[in-house]
């Protein structure tokens, strides 16, 4: 434990040096596990997840990679052009638009999502998930993380992630952010989703944060895509259906 307080301070420090210079983009791999996914939605019959299995075959993951785009100030998220499978064609009708801006300095959010086929631009200020940080270390493609855990309850999911101190950024993929370092990996549901960095280039960007120029979509605020995502999951209960083909997992 001693060790652990004295790694962290020595962290903190060297991040505090390296904050104004953390730039760059940071891959991560993104792999889906269909049959852990299913495991974890407790609504669904036993003939219905023998059905969903039938469908996917022996095939129960998927892998694709994902960017961010971060300055200390600001990050930009979406999926990647590049393939992370040899073919990715029985997987390209699940790409949505997903565009996920931060802005830390004035903590603000313009998120570009879609709600089964809907396409929705979250505006609002930025409000952290609850997060509790744990004593656990480990390393993520080069850096030494600190565990943190934290609970979805709309979404039922348990969220673990690993935040590296050296790199100051509260930041991270999809939605994830809010701790004193940049999310390097994000574990949901024991595997039902795994996100891990696994290429940071740290480099001076030009146009990568901007969004594109047209994007069409409901502007709600954060409030209304909770509870968007309430209904959403509601009638995906109801409907003995699994969320994840609706909204992104």
């Amino acid at each position: 434990m001693k060790q652990h307080i004295i790694l962290i301070a020595l962290l903190l420090a060297a991040g505090s040096v390296r904050a104004q210079e953390t730039e760059g983009v940071v891959r991560y791999l993104v792999t889906h596990n269909w049959a852990k996914k299913m495991a974890a939605v407790d609504y669904i019959s036993k003939q219905q997840r023998e059905r969903v299995a039938y469908m996917w075959g022996n095939r129960s993951e998927w892998k694709m990679f994902t960017t961010l785009y971060l300055t200390p100030t600001e990050t930009k998220y979406e999926d990647s052009e590049e393939k992370a499978e040899p073919d990715d064609e029985g997987y390209s009708w699940r790409k949505d638009v997903y565009h996920i801006k931060r802005n830390f300095a004035a903590n603000t959010m313009y998120d570009v999502v879609q709600v089964f086929g809907k396409t929705y631009i979250v505006e609002d200020t930025l409000r952290a998930p609850d997060w509790k940080i744990l004593n656990d270390l480990k390393e993520v493609a080069g850096h030494i993380c600190m565990k943190a855990s934290w609970e979805d309850t709309l979404k039922q999911q348990k969220i673990i992630a690993w935040f590296a101190m050296d790199i100051p950024v509260s930041a991270g993929p999809e939605r994830f952010f809010g701790l004193p370092g940049l999310i390097l990996e994000v574990d949901v549901n024991d595997g039902g989703m795994l996100i891990s960095a696994d290429k940071i280039d740290l480099k001076k960007l030009g146009a990568e944060l901007d969004l594109p120029k047209k994007i069409k979509g409901k502007k709600i605020n954060e409030a209304e895509y909770i509870e968007l995502l309430q209904k959403f999951m509601d009638q995906r209960r109801e409907a003995e259906e699994p969320p994840f083909w609706g909204i992104r997992y």
